[in-house]
């Protein structure tokens, strides 16, 4: 993640391959199949959405999946911590990386909301 893009949409991509590379490389034990799952898809969403907002038939439905892949961001953010708090000790140092970059990826996203909310005005 030290190459970090400009363009929003390849960032989240890069997450969404950081994340995916983070969790096969993982190993847990059964009962926390769930949560890693919701991290998966909380993490992917992000940039699923920021692409289908490229798609939204007015400005509102634009600004909607944006704040959707926000909230997704968010839900990222949570799991992360509770995997780094509860989980995986020994990974902590690429944990924290990836929960900074949510939380940047996050960040960059909210100026955007508020930046279309603003426009609109």
């Amino acid at each position: 993640m030290n190459d970090k893009p400009y363009d929003i949409k390849h960032r989240c991509y890069q997450f969404s391959k950081e994340i995916v590379l983070f969790i096969s490389s993982s190993k847990y034990e059964r009962i926390y199949f769930s949560i890693f799952d919701q991290l998966l898809r909380s993490a992917t969403s992000i940039g699923a959405n920021i692409v289908e907002a490229k798609s939204g038939s007015s400005q509102k439905d634009f600004r909607n999946f944006y704040t959707i892949a926000l909230k997704s961001g968010n839900e990222t953010k949570y799991w992360l911590c509770l995997i780094r708090d509860t989980i995986l000790i020994e990974e902590k140092d690429q944990i924290n990386k990836l929960i900074n970059e949510a939380d940047e990826l996050s960040k960059i996203i909210a100026s955007i909301i508020i930046s279309l909310k603003s426009n609109l005005s």
